[in-house]
């Protein structure tokens, strides 16, 4: 009975213990439960969600660049890519490896994409490939689950319908470096381009836009199965230019196969219509990727394709600068217009003899007929007269040597010397300096913008700012209207007196550019041939009958002519430098006077309609109109 007893109480504690161990086994569980589902169940329910929803940042449009009649000069096409989002891949390198077996990545672009990922945050989508075919695509799909993190966005690519011909004005866009990421996050998403030169820089803000986001529903696997939210975010902004396609096309016909630039400005207001350098390059190559066989052909180039020569490029101005001598001399009052001054061939100066281009001489010459004969004896004599100091004042308020302000990066200043600035490198000013600054030689360079603008300011008497930027967003933009910029503050007579001469030059017999008359009725154009040394042409080359035509190409003189055009009523400007052109009259000024034909012709700063001559198609969204 005892043993019973006792044997029964052994059951009876077995059972109490392990049923407290149920119950606090029970009781754990429900605590855990309560924990789970009451107290953190709003975490794991968004974590549950996080695991089934993939979130990612979505690169804004880049808003397009525009000629003045709404045409595309810059626009966007699809691109589908491959990206990887680490943070959705169990193992970085595996995904990286099970890709290159269906798409093959060579070496450096598997550094790329590694460095990529250790410098970006996870959730950030790095592209593996971009500018996916069809075939590719759906390679990718088939594989998705052998590919965890790795999917296929469509995103946009720069479009540059144009090509060459507006590459210098338009410029280009490229991937984000290392250094732009880090000042905006935004710029590591993929498909983001950077500007790097022209307007794609200068607007680059302007243009990129913000970043949206999308919510895609995703399986197991990470296959996506439908897309739950969407927000483009805010796209950037079109920016439309003064520029005139058709013009700038016309323009580059003109010019041809020369190593050469042309501006064409609306000299009442300083919009430039037309801005052509050759050679040039195609600008979408930067946004795939330069080859380095292409890189070395463009910079091995002694034509120099990848510089704006418009605005980068500086010459010495030859002839052309002899306006802007006049007008010195003639606020000083040193000289009139009716002053006569004895040109034998030559001009000495002390032991010195500078030449005039006719070895002939020119005979006595006012300020009209030294313009219009471009008498090099003549402005000689008034360089000496009125001084550098002087020259260099007036020569920078009629723009050149002095900043312009235009909106492109790498604009040069080019140099109008003082005494003060040849002090400053160590040496001493003299009057044969002087002399030949006379006839736009020595130290003097300039710009083809430059002495666009300064035509324009000849021709009106108002200090017009060149410009490229008409509106932002529809929004018009300051300096459309003549009356926005002030005058020059020079004596109208004073003006008139250098306009008369540079009519001369083209209108009246012996003019040094009879050439650029226009075959246009009723039209006068006006304006001023140049030819400026590269390298000092000695007294023994004089001597054996020296022509410069016969020196290599890189030897040679840079021609040069400015005008302006109707000469009654001046409403465009127009500047072209053939390099190693050789003279002004036989290779410059012809092409001024075509590209003037076209401009008046065309009339883009009285049209309003959108012209109809450009080739090939499209609505505006990338294509030609």
């Amino acid at each position: 009975m005892k043993r019973e007893i006792r044997r029964t109480g052994i059951y009876t504690r077995r059972a109490l213990l392990v049923g407290a161990v149920q119950v606090g086994a029970f009781g754990v569980l429900a605590a855990k439960l309560y924990q789970m589902q009451i107290m953190q169940g709003e975490r794991y329910a968004t974590m549950a969600e996080a695991n089934r929803i993939s979130a990612r940042m979505l690169a804004p449009a880049r808003g397009r660049v525009l000629d003045r009649y709404g045409t595309t000069l810059a626009g966007n096409k699809l691109n589908w890519r491959a990206v990887l989002v680490a943070e959705q891949a169990e193992n970085v390198g595996a995904s990286l490896d099970a890709f290159a077996r269906i798409i093959p990545l060579a070496e450096h672009e598997r550094v790329r994409v590694e460095r990529d990922l250790r410098r970006r945050r996870r959730f950030i989508p790095v592209t593996l490939r971009e500018f996916l075919s069809w075939e590719e695509m759906a390679a990718i799909e088939v594989n998705a689950p052998d590919l965890p993190g790795v999917m296929v966005d469509v995103g946009t690519t720069r479009e540059y319908p144009f090509g060459p011909a507006l590459a210098h004005v338009v410029g280009y866009v490229a991937p984000a470096s290392e250094q732009d990421t880090a000042e905006d996050p935004m710029l590591a998403l993929p498909g983001i381009r950077v500007g790097r030169s022209g307007m794609e820089k200068f607007a680059d803000t302007v243009l990129r836009g913000s970043a949206g986001s999308v919510q895609l529903e995703v399986n197991a696997v990470g296959r996506v199965i439908r897309e739950l939210d969407r927000h483009e975010g805010t796209p950037g902004a079109d920016l439309t230019l003064s520029i005139d396609a058709g013009l700038q096309q016309d323009v580059l016909a003109r010019l041809g196969d020369e190593s050469a630039s042309a501006v064409v400005m609306d000299a009442r207001n300083g919009e430039v219509l037309a801005m052509a350098t050759t050679p040039s390059f195609d600008p979408s190559l930067f946004d795939s990727g330069v080859s380095t066989a292409q890189w070395l052909a463009w910079t091995s180039n002694r034509r120099a394709p990848l510089i704006n020569k418009t605005t980068a490029g500086v010459y010495p101005p030859g002839s052309t600068f002899k306006m802007a001598v006049a007008l010195a001399a003639l606020e000083s009052k040193v000289i009139t217009p009716n002053d006569r001054v004895n040109c034998p061939g030559y001009y000495d100066l002390g032991d010195t003899r500078f030449h005039c281009w006719s070895k002939y001489g020119h005979g006595n010459q006012d300020l009209r007929g030294g313009l219009k004969n471009s008498c090099d004896v003549f402005f000689y004599e008034v360089a000496k007269r009125v001084g550098i100091d002087r020259i260099a004042a007036t020569s920078r308020r009629l723009g050149l040597g002095a900043d312009l302000d235009i909106e492109l990066p790498g604009v040069r200043k080019g140099m109008v010397p003082t005494r003060d600035w040849r002090i400053s490198q160590g040496k001493a000013w003299n009057q044969g300096d002087t002399v030949v600054s006379g006839i736009g030689q020595g130290y003097i360079q300039v710009t083809p913008l430059q002495l666009a603008t300064y035509t324009s300011r000849l021709a009106t008497g108002r200090i017009v700012q060149p410009h490229l930027t008409r509106s932002v967003r529809g929004v018009l933009q300051p300096g459309s209207q003549p009356s926005d910029w002030p005058t020059l503050g020079m004596p109208e007579r004073m003006l008139a007196a250098v306009r008369e001469g540079m009519w001369a030059v083209v209108n009246e017999q012996g003019g040094t550019a009879t050439i650029a008359k226009l075959p246009m009725q009723g039209v006068s154009f006006a304006g001023k041939t140049g030819s400026s040394q590269v390298r000092r042409v000695t007294r023994e080359q004089r001597e054996h009958g020296f022509n410069s035509e016969n020196l290599p190409w890189e030897y040679r003189p840079h021609a040069l002519f400015v005008g302006y055009a109707p000469y009654e009523a001046p409403r465009y400007a127009v500047a072209v430098v053939v390099e190693h052109g050789n003279a002004g009259s036989a290779a410059a000024a012809p092409l001024a006077r075509d590209i003037m034909v076209d401009t008046l012709t065309r009339d883009p700063s009285e049209r309003r309609e959108t012209p109809q001559r450009l080739a090939g198609g499209g609505d505006g969204s990338g294509g030609v109109r």
